[in-house]
């Protein structure tokens, strides 16, 4: 993990940012189409799911913008891939939060 995704994840409004880009079901099913390859196109993306393109657009943006999902420009096409080391700095904070949150079961003897 990152110096950057330990920050940027240590943040509550950068946390709550990241997590509601994740509230959507669309927006799991394409995180997860993108996981699948290296990097794909909106159209790509739209070939393995029941939404219109503007739709998926729309979802892409959010994640982009909540740092899930890198995006660049390949020619004409815009490419768009998993960033891993943002969603594994999302899942290490998510686990801090739940363990100060929630203590261990205390053992039954």
């Amino acid at each position: 993990m990152t110096e950057s995704s330990e920050i940027c994840c240590s943040d509550s409004h950068a946390m709550a940012l990241r997590l509601a880009a994740l509230s959507h079901p669309a927006r799991i099913e394409i995180l997860k189409r993108l996981s699948a390859s290296s990097c794909c196109s909106c159209r790509e993306v739209v070939d393995h799911l029941d939404l219109a393109q503007s739709t998926v657009s729309q979802h892409l943006k959010v994640l982009v913008e909540a740092g899930l999902v890198r995006f660049e420009v390949d020619r004409r096409r815009s490419r768009y891939a998993v960033d891993h080391v943002a969603l594994a700095g999302l899942s290490a904070s998510l686990t801090r939060l739940a363990s100060s949150c929630c203590p261990p079961p205390k053992r039954q003897d």
